[in-house]
């Protein structure tokens, strides 16, 4: 027997079997929901029957083959759906519910053995299509097998019914925890204090001139995640080559000025602080991509990659206007729209914070910047959940002699939180270490 002539993967008993044990006990209908929509049913009767059992859920009616059977014949579909006799047979083929969530699991499997082997046909025909460019079949088909992957993407149309128990669920989990966050921390606490840490599927810009220290920020907030907290982070560079992002991490953990470090100019009690450090790093899962002028299929690709063989729970970018649109026709303004929605978009579908850096406009020099000051593009300012500017006067940098001074005062500017207050916070800003700290240790 060819390929063709395969009969798709299907359970009919599971899916009797699931079907007679919710009108046997209605209340197991919450156990199957989250791996049962209508069209993960093989046969066209079950489809219709559960999709009549959904909107009894619904309505808040009671599900039996009475309230079935009207439900069918209220929208025109009972013969569709096998006629009376067939719902009266299907009770008979399930003693008891106690094992609807396998049954309905069975189900679920065959599903996505189904939808694999349509997603696999697709990607043939694709790869065949000379009209289709390699990369973006390729960044198809990551996406559409990562569909597949993730079982939090099972369900996709969410009623009260659903979301209502489990948000509960977790307001009475953050009372019992009593914890100030609640999402990925950056190790600011007046930041984290008034964001609560980083949120799942949240697009954040850090925003700020040249030489002001964006860089500097993001890894100052990526080594707090990976090396202290142990979360598992991605930074994508695609300014600073891996080798001076480690030059950096060295100078942050070790406290050894970054200066020493490029000139080798180490002392004994440096040397061992390097030591250390390097066995800190070491141990950290933070993940480092320096590719220039990454196209964004790419960045998608790898993103994807990371979240499934790393589990990796937020990803920094460094930056936006170095992403490459792959339709380069379009006016540039236009493609960091098409950027930015495109990340916001890998923020929810990978359901981890994705910070992204972002110059302003050469008209904030001197000045606090604005959302308005945000370059390129105003779908940034649409897109983004969280939006933050660093900003200090240039001229405060330095002494009166000219001397660079060892802690530098930055305000952070809030600008935009969807969920959660604005605001100005004092930070401060170690130029030797290109570290930012809570204003607290400024006296350390």
């Amino acid at each position: 027997m060819s390929l063709k002539d395969k009969v798709p993967p299907h359970n009919l008993d599971a899916e009797q079997a699931t079907l007679g044990a919710l009108l046997l006990d209605w209340d197991a209908v919450g156990v199957v929901l989250p791996y049962l929509r209508p069209e993960r049913f093989y046969s066209i009767q079950n489809q219709k029957i559960f999709e009549a059992l959904l909107s009894l859920y619904n309505k808040g009616t009671r599900g039996d083959l009475l309230t079935l059977q009207d439900e069918l014949r209220t929208t025109g579909q009972l013969d569709a759906a096998g006629g009376p006799a067939y719902l009266s047979s299907l009770t008979d083929t399930v003693p008891t519910s106690a094992n609807v969530e396998y049954y309905a699991k069975i189900i679920f499997d065959e599903y996505i053995r189904r939808e694999l082997i349509k997603v696999s046909a697709s990607i043939v025909s694709e790869a065949h299509d000379e009209t289709i460019e390699s990369r973006a079949a390729l960044e198809e088909a990551q996406k559409r097998i990562f569909d597949l992957t993730d079982s939090k993407q099972t369900q996709s149309i969410k009623t009260m019914q659903e979301e209502i128990p489990k948000t509960i669920d977790i307001i009475q989990q953050l009372y019992h925890d009593k914890k100030d966050l609640n999402g990925v921390p950056s190790g600011l606490v007046d930041l984290d204090l008034m964001t609560t840490g980083f949120h799942p599927a949240e697009l954040i810009i850090i925003g700020a001139r040249p030489s002001i220290g964006k860089t500097a920020l993001a890894l100052t907030m990526a080594e707090y995640s990976a090396v202290v907290k142990k979360i598992p982070t991605a930074f994508f560079s695609l300014e600073m080559s891996d080798y001076q992002l480690m030059m950096r991490l060295f100078s942050m953990e070790g406290r050894i000025p970054s200066e020493c470090l490029r000139t080798g100019r180490i002392k004994n009690d440096q040397f061992m602080r390097l030591q250390n450090a390097a066995g800190v790093l070491y141990d950290s899962p933070l993940y480092i991509v320096d590719t220039p002028n990454m196209k964004l299929l790419d960045l998608r690709a790898l993103a994807r990659r990371f979240r499934l063989q790393y589990n990796v729970q937020i990803i920094f970018i460094d930056y936006i206007t170095l992403i490459q649109s792959e339709n380069t026709l379009i006016p540039r303004h236009e493609q960091i729209a098409e950027i930015s929605r495109s990340l916001k978009s890998l923020a929810r579908e990978l359901e981890i914070p994705i910070v992204v850096l972002s110059q302003v406009k050469r008209d904030a020099e001197g000045k606090p910047p604005t959302l308005a000051d945000l370059r390129e593009s105003g779908s940034i300012e649409q897109d983004a959940d969280v939006i933050m500017f660093l900003h200090r006067e240039r001229e405060a940098e330095k002494t009166k002699e000219g001397e660079r001074l060892p802690t530098i005062p930055t305000q952070l500017i809030l600008a935009k939180q969807r969920n959660g207050p604005v605001g100005t916070l004092d930070i401060v800003y170690f130029p030797a270490y290109t570290k930012f700290e809570n204003k607290a240790k400024e006296s350390e």
